[in-house]
């Protein structure tokens, strides 16, 4: 539930990293599996400090994998990856509020 309430009340932030991000794709052209998976980790990247970036990252793509296209994993992981190191740019401190 917290993660949900997370993801509402930033989204417009969330968005705004993924998209900075995605080139060449818009938002509403990402499959839904990625586009809810990327909002969720995204959340997690610049709002709780305490999940390590990697565990983030990993879990986001392993259910890409699961759960989307077979180039699913290896977007959702690059984007993450470019997205934590904007937001987490010493590790796992956060900068991503606004």
């Amino acid at each position: 539930m917290a993660l949900a309430s997370g993801v509402a009340g930033h989204r417009a932030r969330i968005d705004e990293l993924i998209t900075g991000h995605a080139i060449d794709w818009a938002l509403e052209r990402m499959p839904v599996v990625d586009r809810a998976l990327l909002r969720m980790a995204t959340y997690e990247l610049g709002w709780r400090p305490d999940v390590p970036t990697s565990v983030v990252i990993s879990e986001a793509v392993e259910l890409a994998k699961a759960y989307s296209t077979d180039e699913s994993s290896g977007f959702v992981n690059g984007l993450l990856a470019a997205i934590a190191h904007e937001v987490r740019p010493d590790g796992d401190k956060i900068s991503a509020r606004p």
